[in-house]
C-alpha cells in the first residue's frame, strides 16, 4: 500500500489531534475544600478520605491550613498519599504574602506537595491606587516564594471584575505581577459580573494554571450545581487548555439543597458526564 507524503502528514495530524483530545480528558479535577467546610472543621482526616472516595483527584486547602503545626501538615500529606489524592495549591490570606510569613508558606506548601500559594482575597480596596499597592505586595510575596520553588497567584471574586475608575482591578493585578504569577480564575464570579471568561483567558496566555469551576445563575446564585447554570465551562476549559496553561481544575460549591458531600458528588458526576 502506497502512502503519499500529504496523506501521511494528514494522518499524523489526525493522530496528534486525537492524542490532544485524550490528554484533555485526563485533566485532573479536584475539590476546593471550602465546599465541604463544615465537615472539614469537624473531621479533617475523615473528610479527606470521603473526598477521595467520591472520586476527586486533588484538593485545595484554604487558609486554616496555615494554623496547623508542621507535624499536622506532615500527617495530612501522609494521608493524601495513602488515599491517592494530591494538593496542587493552597488558598492563603493576604497576610501570608508578607515577608514575615513567606518561609512558613514555603515550608507548609512544600510538605503538602503544593506548587501554588494562591491569595484568596486582598481585603478592602477603594481606589485603583489601593489595588496597585495590593499588587505590589502580591508581586513581592511571589518573589519570596520562588526561593522555595512555590509560585504565587490570585483568586478573583466579584470585586476584581467590577470596573473601578474605568478599569477592572483584575487588570491591575495582571499587569503588575510577573508572567509566572498565576491568575486563578473563578468562573462563577467572573460571569456574574458580566465579564467573558474566554476573552480573559485569551488575554492572559500561560497564566491560567488553575480554574475554580463555580456555577452560577440569577435564580440560585452560587447554590446552583455544576451544569445547571449559565457558566460556559466547556468553552473556558478548552480556551485555558489551549492558551492558558491549564494544569488542573477545582470544583467549588458554596452550598445547595443537598449536603456538602452530596453536592460535591453531584458536581463531580456532572463534570465527568460533560467532559468525559
Amino acid at each position: 500500500m502506497s502512502v503519499t507524503r500529504r496523506g501521511f502528514i494528514g494522518t499524523a495530524a489526525l493522530g496528534s489531534a486525537a492524542l490532544l483530545t485524550a490528554q484533555q480528558k485526563k485533566l485532573p479535577v479536584g475539590l476546593e475544600l471550602y465546599s465541604v467546610r463544615k465537615a472539614l472543621q469537624a473531621d479533617l482526616m475523615g473528610t479527606l478520605r470521603e473526598v477521595a472516595k467520591i472520586g476527586y483527584e486533588d484538593v485545595e486547602f484554604y487558609s486554616p491550613y496555615f494554623q496547623w503545626t508542621p507535624e499536622q501538615a506532615k500527617d495530612v500529606r501522609k494521608l493524601l498519599d495513602e488515599v491517592g489524592i494530591r494538593c496542587f495549591s493552597t488558598h492563603n490570606s493576604f497576610a501570608n504574602y508578607r515577608p514575615e510569613n513567606a518561609q512558613k508558606v514555603i515550608d507548609y506548601n512544600g510538605i503538602l506537595g503544593s506548587r501554588y500559594a494562591i491569595a484568596a482575597s486582598s481585603g478592602r480596596a477603594q481606589t485603583l491606587d489601593d489595588w496597585k499597592k495590593i499588587t505590589e505586595t502580591l508581586a513581592s510575596g511571589h518573589q519570596l516564594f520562588t526561593a522555595g520553588k512555590i509560585r504565587g497567584g490570585y483568586h478573583n471574586h466579584q470585586l476584581e471584575f467590577t470596573p473601578l475608575e474605568g478599569k477592572r482591578p483584575i487588570e491591575v493585578i495582571a499587569a503588575g505581577t510577573p508572567k509566572e504569577f498565576v491568575l486563578q480564575l473563578d468562573l462563577g464570579t467572573c460571569v456574574e459580573m458580566g465579564s467573558d471568561p474566554v476573552a480573559w483567558i485569551n488575554q492572559n496566555p500561560g497564566r491560567i494554571q488553575c480554574m475554580h469551576l463555580k456555577e452560577w445563575n440569577k435564580e440560585k446564585g452560587y447554590r446552583t450545581l455544576y451544569g445547571e447554570g449559565v457558566v460556559p465551562f466547556k468553552d473556558a476549559i478548552a480556551a485555558a487548555q489551549k492558551v492558558g496553561g491549564l494544569e488542573y481544575v477545582l470544583i467549588e460549591q458554596e452550598g445547595s439543597e443537598f449536603s456538602e458531600f452530596e453536592s460535591a458528588k453531584k458536581c463531580l458526576d456532572a463534570y465527568r458526564k460533560m467532559n468525559g
